[in-house]
C-alpha cells in the first residue's frame, strides 16, 4: 500500500511539473522570448523522464493528453493578445508558433468564431467580461 502512494504522489508531481514547465514555455513564447514550440520530448528532457512516461502519467493524473494541455495555453494565450489589440492577428499567430491559416483554423475549433471576431467583441467588452 505504500508504493502505491509513493508511486501516486510521484504521478502527481510529474504532472504538476510538466504544467508548470508548459506555463513556463507558453509565457516565453507569447513574450517572443522563445521562437520554438517545445514538444513533449523537450519537457521530458526538461524533467528527465522518457517521453512516453510524460504522456502516460500527464494522461492518467488530468484525464488529458499534454497535447490537450498545450493547445488550452496557447489558446488562453491566444485570447489575451487578441483582447489586448496591440499586435495584428497574423503577428499573433507567428508569435505562438502558426501561419496565419492555421492559427485561424485552430482557434475557430475551439471557440466557435474567428480570431477577428473574438477581437471585435473583445474590443466592445469590458476586460473583466471576456472568458479567457
Amino acid at each position: 500500500m505504500e508504493t502505491v502512494k509513493k508511486i501516486s504522489a510521484r504521478q502527481s508531481q510529474i504532472a504538476n511539473l510538466f504544467l508548470k514547465e508548459l506555463d513556463i514555455h507558453i509565457r516565453h513564447i507569447a513574450d517572443g522570448h522563445v521562437d520554438k514550440m517545445f514538444e513533449i520530448k523537450e519537457f521530458a528532457d526538461i524533467l528527465h523522464i522518457h517521453p512516453r512516461h510524460l504522456t502516460n502519467t500527464v494522461t492518467a493524473v488530468t484525464g488529458n493528453h499534454p497535447c490537450f494541455h498545450f493547445e488550452e495555453r496557447i489558446l488562453i494565450a491566444a485570447k489575451q493578445m487578441l483582447a489586448e489589440n496591440k499586435m495584428n492577428i497574423a503577428s499573433i499567430a507567428a508569435l505562438l508558433t502558426y501561419d496565419p491559416s492555421n492559427f485561424t483554423k485552430f482557434f475557430k475549433r475551439y471557440t466557435k468564431q474567428t480570431p477577428k471576431q473574438f477581437r471585435e467583441k473583445a474590443v466592445r467588452k469590458k476586460p473583466e467580461d471576456l472568458a479567457l
